[in-house]
């Protein structure tokens, strides 16, 4: 293999993928006959840019086994772009291939030098694509704190970069995740990236409040609206007019209380207890739950309309134990914070604490290490946090089985990022530690950093 881009062509007429083969000089080109060949082909060579017949065997008159192989591509390597070739007055079928993720289609019979233009086109978005992605991890890995957030994980970075996407719109977004994985400050950081973040950002627990002063909470009320009521308060929606209001634990608003909810995003008026005037209130509604929503929404207990008004755009947060090296670099936090609050001389963690600390699975996530954390610092003897301060046994959080990965290069890359991300946070960055951790000599790790694109 060359060092040039790869281009796979699938075609199954034998003849037309000979004529493409020759066409291209620039390019490395592998063809495919069918679809086993097509995926074997792209989990071997990870080709930028395919040229897919849709009209391949054993459905050679049809697209069946076309858009078959496109959704298999695409599933392998998403950012692969494929082009289709649509025959005379298959124009519809091309149309779908494009609704289904194809980058663009060619017409048969083919133009030669029109598809080269199409491909050239197509590897250089692919470029410029792969070029962005990369700058975007080195300006993450330059420094992490969206929202008060702290993260080194890339599975943590691709929840960030969402929510920082859709900061820009009005759009209603729905965090799901348990409970401690940091929704609060996701959504504070959705509001500060917004156009909204000179407006007021309003959180309130929905489970925390009993569902008959909910409404109040929420809504607000009048003077005299019932026993109590001494003067007139504007509720929790009034309150963050012009900003964001964080609905956390959505679940557990009432059915009753729902139905006004609803009527608030469709019309975006409210109307106070007690009161009979609308009022036009331009609040952005961000929400959250640990709760299983459809779930409810098939028992009955959620609204279906409400939750499509609310779950716009959906962000899974993943669980701390999912997010590699993030649960060291907390734990190095709240040392340092809690240590400056209760004036102790606890100055970090022991290497047995932080290997103690990388092992367990954390299912309580941020909140249960915190809690862990707080109590290490107050039984500390020394200016150190040990193992035996932490309390925990010697259990690892079981791997939960990732599916297969595009190919054995990816298998181990993913795995020598895991490790290097790791140890770069238990050696707090300093690359000769790491690479005493990893057992490889530092131009060794160098080279690895340089490689991955990682950055101490």
């Amino acid at each position: 293999m060359t060092d040039k881009p790869v281009l796979l062509v699938v075609e199954d007429d034998l003849a037309l993928q000979r004529q493409l083969r020759w066409a291209y000089d620039g390019y490395t080109i592998v063809t495919a006959a069918t679809r086993a060949e097509a995926i074997e082909a792209v989990r071997a060579h990870e080709p930028a840019v395919v040229t897919l017949d849709l009209g391949l065997p054993p459905d050679p008159d049809g697209t069946t086994e076309g858009f078959a192989t496109l959704a298999n591509i695409l599933a392998l390597k998403p950012d692969t772009k494929v082009i289709v070739a649509s025959g005379h007055g298959a124009r519809d079928s091309a149309l779908e291939a494009i609704a289904r993720g194809a980058w663009d289609f060619y017409a048969k019979p083919i133009d030669i030098d029109a598809l080269g233009l199409i491909v050239t086109r197509a590897f250089h978005v692919q470029a410029l694509e792969a070029e962005n992605r990369r700058l975007a991890r080195r300006n993450e890995a330059a420094g992490r704190g969206f929202g008060g957030l702290i993260y080194a994980s890339d599975e943590m970075a691709r929840v960030v970069r969402t929510v920082e996407r859709v900061a820009a719109t009005d759009v209603s977004v729905m965090l799901l995740g348990a409970s401690g994985t940091g929704k609060e400050l996701l959504a504070r950081g959705l509001h500060d990236a917004s156009p909204r973040a000179r407006g007021a950002f309003v959180a309130i627990n929905c489970a925390a409040i009993p569902e008959t002063l909910l409404e109040s909470e929420l809504f607000g009320h009048e003077k005299g609206a019932f026993t109590g009521a001494v003067k007139m308060t504007p509720g929790k929606i009034e309150t963050a007019a012009g900003g964001t209001l964080f609905l956390d634990e959505i679940g557990d608003v009432p059915l009753a209380l729902q139905v006004k909810l609803l009527r608030f995003l469709q019309e975006r008026t409210i109307e106070r207890i007690g009161g009979r005037k609308a009022i036009a209130v331009d609040t952005r509604i961000v929400c959250a739950t640990h709760r299983d929503l459809d779930a409810m929404v098939a028992d009955g207990s959620f609204r279906e309309d409400l939750y499509y008004r609310l779950a716009e755009i959906i962000v899974r947060i993943p669980a701390l134990g999912e997010r590699p090296g993030d649960a060291v670099l907390l734990a190095r936090h709240f040392v340092r914070h809690h240590a400056a609050a209760m004036k102790l001389a606890v100055t970090g963690l022991a290497p047995d604490a932080v290997a103690a600390i990388a092992a367990w699975p954390w299912p309580g996530n941020v909140r249960e290490l915190e809690n862990r954390i707080k109590r290490a610092v107050i039984m500390a003897d020394g200016k150190q946090v040990t193992a035996a301060d932490l309390d925990l046994d010697d259990r690892a959080g079981e791997d939960d089985g990732d599916a297969l990965p595009l190919n054995l290069r990816h298998a181990r890359e993913a795995a020598d990022r895991r490790a290097i991300r790791i140890a770069l946070t238990q050696a707090e960055g300093n690359i000769s530690g790491a690479s005493r951790l990893l057992g490889i000599s530092r131009p060794t790790l160098y080279d690895l950093l340089k490689s991955y694109d990682l950055h101490a």
